[in-house]
């Protein structure tokens, strides 16, 4: 590790991250890229139980079709419940968090047993649309239902990326006025952020 006074700044050589204690190091990777939007993911499972966890990894992946994706962790020695509906069912949710309800969807990271549905167990409401076979929040503002695409293994980490596809949007009429400012983000495991609009520039055209 080699330490800069001009910039005070810290380097961390590879060698040097692989000998950090793992919690601080998982809170130091998990924040080193800033500030990231979180997500709750609603499924269902073949005995009917809801399921509800939070993602800090829903990443956009392109608009025609409207593609999203997100990072499933290892299930090879902890079980995963959203993964294991998704690829059952097909279908899940994914739902937007606001400051009203971060705390409640924070406990969905602990480890619940799979016949105890996270929205009983965090004080959550379920919420049914149109037939879909996931639950949506009823607490979120933007609410989206997804299909299942595909699941693409990354086996440096044995991860798996999840692609789905947006088939269904409800959302508030005012989050767009409001430049959704009660939503919120994370930095690391445990860190919430709220949003504040800076500026809005123009978008870049180069002339040729």
């Amino acid at each position: 590790m080699v330490k800069s006074s001009y910039l005070i700044m810290i380097i961390y050589k590879k060698e040097d991250i692989d000998k950090i204690e793992r919690i601080k190091n998982i809170k130091l990777i998990n924040s080193i890229c800033g500030i990231r939007s979180v997500h709750l993911i609603g499924t269902k499972s073949n005995d009917d139980v809801s399921n509800l966890a939070i993602f800090s990894s829903v990443t956009h992946l392109g608009s025609r079709p409207p593609l999203l994706s997100f990072v499933s962790r290892p299930s090879d020695t902890v079980k995963r419940d959203t993964i294991t509906n998704i690829k059952q069912n097909k279908y899940y949710t994914i739902n937007s968090v606001e400051k009203n309800c971060f705390i409640k969807a924070h406990q969905t990271s602990g480890k619940y047993e799979s016949h105890i549905s996270e929205f009983t167990a965090c004080g959550l409401n379920e919420e049914y649309i149109n037939g879909f076979h996931a639950p949506f929040v009823d607490d979120s503002k933007i609410k989206l239902g997804m299909k299942f695409i595909n699941s693409i293994p990354i086996k440096e980490n044995n991860t798996e990326l999840v692609i789905g596809e947006i088939i269904f949007i409800k959302m508030h009429s005012s989050i767009i006025e409001e430049n959704f400012q009660d939503s919120v983000s994370i930095i690391g495991l445990n860190s919430y952020y709220k949003h504040k609009k800076i500026s809005e520039l123009e978008y870049v055209r180069i002339k040729k």
